[in-house]
């Protein structure tokens, strides 16, 4: 698992007029060649009139299914321009969808790679772009008389606090760099003057929007 990368926020939409045409960017996450694929069928379905409907995917930890399409635009002209944007953002598991509805003025082979880069480009910037990080949830439990030292320092920390349990004892669940899990025991310990019981849970990516 990669322990960083970035992806588009959510679903989103954002349209933008050129020359009397309508370019439409619909964009979308997809850990999937086959949720790509499902997201386009379902945006050409949508507008099943529009002039065309090209698209593009970026999916895998190492960018290792792509794909361009330029649905009967001239060869090169949308759906590579689409899948550069993409790149040069950095971003992975991500798939966008440009309608276009023709305004009659025709824009040549570089005017549509300038539209369809920037349907994209402002779409990205228009939904948010957030960065994943790979996180160790860190389960530390302790009794309730070091609870508000505890619960204060890490508050005041660079930690990420997920959620605290109150039960027979305190148990809080902290969101740890796994580059960070030996640091974070240390500080713990320390804290609590070994009166701390630590054990690492499960993996999980935690967001945050650039």
């Amino acid at each position: 698992m990669l322990s960083h990368y970035y992806t588009v926020k959510e679903y989103g939409e954002h349209e933008i007029s050129i020359q009397k045409s309508r370019f439409i960017a619909y964009i979308n996450r997809a850990t999937t060649v086959e949720e790509a694929e499902t997201f386009i069928q379902d945006i050409k379905k949508k507008h099943w009139n529009a002039t065309h409907n090209c698209s593009a995917y970026l999916i895998g930890e190492n960018d290792q299914f792509q794909k361009a399409n330029d649905d009967g635009e001239p060869s090169g002209t949308a759906g590579v321009p689409m899948l550069e944007v993409l790149k040069k953002k950095g971003l992975k598991d991500t798939v966008v969808v440009v309608t276009r509805y023709f305004g009659g003025v025709k824009l040549g082979a570089g005017g549509l790679v300038r539209a369809y880069g920037k349907a994209v480009s402002e779409g990205l910037t228009s939904i948010g772009i957030v960065e994943r990080k790979l996180m160790r949830i860190m389960h530390t439990t302790i009794d309730y008389t070091l609870l508000g030292k505890v619960e204060n320092e890490l508050r005041n920390s660079h930690y990420s606090l997920k959620e605290i349990h109150y039960l027979e004892n305190i148990t809080i669940d902290t969101y740890v760099l796994e580059s960070e899990t030996k640091q974070f025991e240390e500080w713990m310990v320390n804290l609590t003057n070994g009166k701390a019981d630590i054990i690492k849970g499960s993996t999980t990516y935690l967001e945050t929007e650039l």
